[in-house]
């Protein structure tokens, strides 16, 4: 009765002051509404022979031709294993660090060295990602810093087996910082009074992190696996096509990069956003999977 009658002051109150509603909520579900959901009218082009002069109603309707086309391709087991990789080993090598920062980072008690190390931890975080393909370039290159520290003339992005740690590495190190912020905040949770308490009965670090760190990070931790888990598909197209050589196609040309080169390159609109619409129910199936699996792993919590 409690609770019903919550709901029904709550109604009250919301249609008593609706104007103030939406006057705060109407501008920003309206520009979700432009920005979000229309666009999704975009995906009837995968199902079409669309022409730009025929428009979306005047094009010729084909159905599932197009993911025909490419389920059938002798190049999609080439791209599907190329993006599953990167996208797999990324998450299994780049995924603890931001964790192992904040824990180091929550450790010392400098507040002055503390921040002096977060700002350096963070900033790479803020070089565009083209800028980023820049520098690995010129640290790579035959004459590079690289090769000169080793006395080698090796050009790494030339090398297929070099351009996947080439990717994951460059990676970690642009973001593992920023994304450690959410667990240095979570850990900021952590109580004090049950730290000391450890610390006077000898507990060491590891046996401290374990009975009080943990349990303050172990929900961001679960959340954060099961975005970047169900994810998996979703890598974006700049940066390995900005490493991308002529040499290291067989490891480089990933789902992403190839509906660039289909879609924007090429011009065929309609098999490119058919490739982008598999690789987006791959990656919904992906995350309600790897949700159930992680809710029956961690006593029913998920998302």
């Amino acid at each position: 009765m409690k609770k019903e009658g919550k709901m029904h002051n709550t109604l009250t109150y919301v249609m008593h002051h609706w104007r103030l509603y939406v006057f705060f909520l109407g501008p920003a579900l309206l520009l979700t509404i432009i920005f979000r959901y229309l666009p999704m009218g975009g995906i009837l082009i995968a199902f079409e022979k669309y022409s730009p002069f025929k428009g979306f109603f005047g094009s010729e309707w084909v159905g599932l031709e197009y993911f025909k086309q490419f389920l059938s391709s002798p190049d999609f087991i080439s791209y599907l294993v190329n993006t599953l990789k990167l996208s797999v080993f990324g998450l299994l090598w780049g995924f603890p660090v931001p964790i192992i920062l904040a824990l180091l980072l929550n450790r010392i008690e400098s507040s002055k060295i503390k921040q002096k190390i977060q700002l350096v931890l963070y900033m790479p975080n803020f070089i565009s990602v083209i800028v980023l393909c820049g520098m690995v370039r010129i640290l790579l290159s035959v004459t590079g810093p690289v090769n000169m520290m080793f006395n080698t003339t090796i050009n790494f992005l030339t090398l297929p087996e070099a351009f996947r740690p080439i990717y994951i590495i460059s990676g970690i190190w642009q973001g593992a910082g920023w994304a450690s912020i959410m667990y240095t905040a979570s850990l900021a949770n952590a109580s004090q009074e049950l730290k000391e308490a450890a610390q006077i009965d000898g507990a060491n670090i590891f046996q401290q992190i374990k009975a009080v760190e943990w349990p303050a990070i172990k929900d961001m931790v679960v959340i954060q696996f099961i975005l970047q888990a169900g994810n998996i598909m979703s890598i974006g197209f700049e940066k390995a096509y900005a490493l991308q050589t002529d040499l290291n196609l067989g490891a480089s040309e990933i789902i992403a990069t190839y509906v660039y080169k289909k879609g924007l390159l090429d011009g065929n609109y309609s098999y490119s956003t058919a490739v982008g619409l598999f690789n987006t129910v791959i990656n919904l199936i992906l995350l309600i999977t790897v949700n159930k699996v992680v809710e029956k792993m961690n006593d029913g919590q998920g998302l």
